[in-house]
């Protein structure tokens, strides 16, 4: 297409200017030749929403930016339909010997600065009257004075009265004084256009929000943040800038003629797309075509640049564009794109500042790529027969839960809700320094794990049930052969398999996508249960396997711990949804051992969120009916708002827990004898709050991450038997000392 020539699609009323080697750049607000080129096309195509000038990166004007210019253009077409400029109306009939000098300088008002420069041209509009009126007050004689009476009166003020009415003019009627004509500095304050590199298709706004005052930045990678605080709301807007926002123009001519070339030479067998070595190839393909292409342009990069390319080139090519920027920050916990696409912003939900939005607005093109490259990934359809796929795949440092709907769930089309996890396991130690929990609750969750209860953690989504029942997964020894059972995998298996985890996962069909081809979680649950001895961890406990499980619970099929989610916003609330609404007998849910339940809590402004665990519950025996009025669920601890913290029950203090109790009668050194208990719980807390102090102290995070954390864990189980086969019992206080000096040396060693 020509320099400087359009599309315009007339449904969506949308042009789209041609200004890839246009002399005058493309930009609105920085080239009056620009704004001239895009108000000339309004008045040929009458019906305008938005304008996107195409170069290197397309610059698109919404709406509401748009809307200042069609007026302008509404006011040039009423001057030429009215005629506003013709002898007869300008001069009158009796006189036109200064209309030569008035239609010129008219002409240039109308047609050159109303185009180039809108407020200019109403600046010199001004003048124009300030001179014609001082010139009418000293007119010579009665026939001068009608005449430039007529020129103000028919001309100029209409005129004048037409720009005021315009919202370029009317917003910027107090910026006018000391006004240069042909200064563009307002203009890059009306005009903020969202921007699209040719390589992507999101588009991305690379202004800040206007009166938005920053509240925080960091750096995700090579990624800048700003979060801004937007004026006369509760919301907050979270900026992002990675490096493919920042390139010059050069390097953006390079990613977008290799990407030309590797779109038309992309595999497209699902098999490759599923590869875990997608990526790589991508990667190693895309560097050696971009240095190709740099020496072709006789562009200089270095091996950085070279690098950063690369990467950038592969997240647009095999991977999820720029949601992978979104996904790589751990301070992002949701993000949620609603139809209809192109329509608003990404929208994210940032642990410290909450639901926020973002400078980043995808496409229809965006939405159709994701959900294709997602219905390859997983497998599973997605269509108006099924409209909804559920999965979780791996992006660069962690991995997403995506929830997608289409049509015919969805009026609007495509919409995608998506869950971000960590790249590696929450721990304990982790949880203790966000403060969802506090080291005696820690030391008492590791020590039920220890003693194979059966157990649920219980609340709503978000509230983190996922996340804990991973941390808890790392409190099983290693050597405990554990089974997994999903519908979505979101359990850090492949983690715990690097850290030589015996760990069998299994995947069971979605209550929420039915694919059939997958097995029922009855089925697989069962199948489970026939593969011998194991840990039984239930991803989420939702459907009809519920029954299965509490039958194997019951008859006493599983031996070792069983663990698994639920939703439900307590111990009762957890009881009626197993019993009312899984149809699982209520003598069956006495096999429930405890239930923890977390949730998600608002501070008293109502502006943040903040996880925490709420209570830790065990489920007695002794009850038939109703375990609430009966007494069948009893606190171990419970939240204090007033101290922010769980605080242990005096049943548990006073050693009246019957779960406890029965993990202690089948010790020698616990049983009967509740300071042992007691102390061993304690001792597990102090280490688990050790670590995180340590961590704190050094500056070392990673002390606890999950590999530290089944290190410390091991070390102290084999600590305790050491001391045991010395003295006759492990000593809680010896253990500690025993453990705290490897702990020290053994930090110190890998920090060398």
């Amino acid at each position: 297409m020509p320099v400087c020539n359009y599309d315009y699609d007339e449904n969506k009323m949308q042009v789209r200017i041609n200004c890839l080697s246009c002399i005058y750049g493309s930009s609105i607000e920085d080239y009056p030749d620009c704004m001239a080129r895009v108000i000339d096309i309004i008045l040929e195509v009458k019906k305008v929403t938005s304008v996107t000038l195409a170069r290197n990166r397309e610059y698109e004007y919404d709406y509401p930016q748009v809307k200042l210019l069609v007026e302008i253009a509404n006011v040039i077409e009423w001057v030429t339909r009215e005629k506003l400029l013709s002898k007869t109306n300008m001069a009158g009939k009796e006189c036109s010997r200064c209309y030569s000098d008035w239609f010129s300088v008219m002409e240039n008002i109308v047609t050159d600065l109303l185009r180039k420069d809108p407020i200019g041209g109403y600046v010199e509009l001004i003048r124009e009257m300030r001179k014609i009126n001082y010139k009418m007050k000293r007119a010579s004689s009665d026939i001068c004075y009608k005449c430039y009476k007529n020129y103000i009166d028919n001309t100029l003020q209409p005129l004048r009265e037409r720009l005021e009415a315009t919202e370029l003019i009317r917003k910027n009627m107090k910026n006018l004084a000391g006004y240069h004509v042909g200064d563009r500095t307002i203009y890059r304050d009306l005009f903020m256009p969202t921007i699209r590199p040719n390589f992507m298709l999101t588009r991305y706004m690379i202004t800040p929000p206007e009166g938005g005052r920053s509240v925080d930045r960091y750096m995700v990678g090579d990624t800048k943040v700003e979060i801004y605080k937007l004026p006369n709301t509760t919301q907050y807007f979270y900026h992002a800038l990675p490096p493919e926002f920042r390139m010059s123009e050069e390097k953006y001519s390079i990613l977008d003629s290799v990407r030309r070339y590797m779109a038309t030479h992309r595999p497209k067998t699902a098999e490759f797309v599923r590869s875990d070595k997608v990526r790589e190839v991508f990667y190693n393909i895309g560097k050696d075509m971009t240095a190709d292409m740099a020496e072709q342009m006789k562009a200089s990069l270095t091996t950085k640049e070279l690098d950063q390319l690369a990467d950038i080139l592969t997240r647009y090519t095999a991977g999820m564009g720029v949601l992978e920027v979104l996904l790589a920050d751990e301070k992002i916990q949701d993000l949620y794109i609603n139809s209809p696409i192109e329509r608003q912003p990404i929208l994210i939900y940032h642990q410290d500042w909450g639901e926020c939005k973002t400078n980043l607005i995808p496409t229809m093109e965006d939405a159709e790529a994701w959900a294709t490259r997602l219905r390859i990934m997983s497998g599973r359809p997605l269509d108006e027969a099924n409209p909804v796929l559920d999965t979780d795949i791996k992006v660069p440092g962690g991995s997403a839960r995506f929830a997608v709907i289409t049509k015919s769930l969805s009026p609007h089309g495509l919409g995608f809700a998506i869950r971000r996890h960590r790249d590696k396991p929450w721990t304990l130690p982790l949880f203790i320094k966000s403060r969802m929990i506090n080291p005696t609750a820690a030391g008492l969750l590791s020590f039920l794990i220890d003693g194979t209860v059966s157990m649920l953690i219980a609340g709503g989504r978000g509230a983190g049930k996922t996340s804990m029942l991973g941390a808890l997964m790392l409190e099983i020894l290693p050597q405990t052969r554990i089974v997994t059972i999903e519908d979505t995998l979101e359990l850090p298996v492949d983690k715990l398999r690097e850290l030589h985890y015996n760990v069998e996962r299994l995947k069971s069909r979605s209550v929420i996508t039915r694919v059939e081809t997958e097995m029922p979680a009855d089925e697989a649950l069962r199948t489970a249960l026939r593969l011998g001895d194991s840990a039984m961890i239930v991803g989420e406990v939702r459907s009809v396997e519920a029954k299965a499980l509490y039958e194997a619970m019951r008859i006493g099929a599983l031996s070792n711990v069983v663990a698994g989610t639920i939703h439900g916003e307590s111990a009762y609330g957890v009881y009626d949804r197993v019993v009312n609404d899984l149809s699982v007998p209520p003598t069956s849910f006495k096999a429930t051992d405890i239930i923890a339940v977390s949730k998600t809590l608002r501070s008293a402004d109502g502006l943040h969120r903040f996880r925490r665990m709420t209570e830790i519950t065990e489920v007695r025996k002794e009850w038939s009916e109703d375990p609430s009025r009966e007494g069948g669920f009893v606190n171990l601890m419970e939240y204090s708002g007033k101290e922010d913290k769980l605080k242990p029950t005096d049943t548990l203090l006073n050693g009246e827990s019957e779960v406890i109790n029965r993990i202690a009668s089948l010790v020698k050194e616990w049983s009967g004898n509740w300071d042992a208990v007691w102390a061993d719980i304690e001792l597990r807390a102090k280490i688990k709050e050790t670590i995180v102090k340590m961590a704190d102290e050094l500056k070392r995070p990673e002390l606890m991450e999950s590999a530290w954390v089944v290190r410390a864990n091991s070390k102290q189980h084999l600590i305790a038997e050491e001391i045991r086969n010395e003295i006759g019992y492990p000593d809680p206080k010896r253990v500690f000392e025993k453990w705290y000096a490897w702990f020290k040396s053994a930090t110190a060693k890998s920090s060398g």
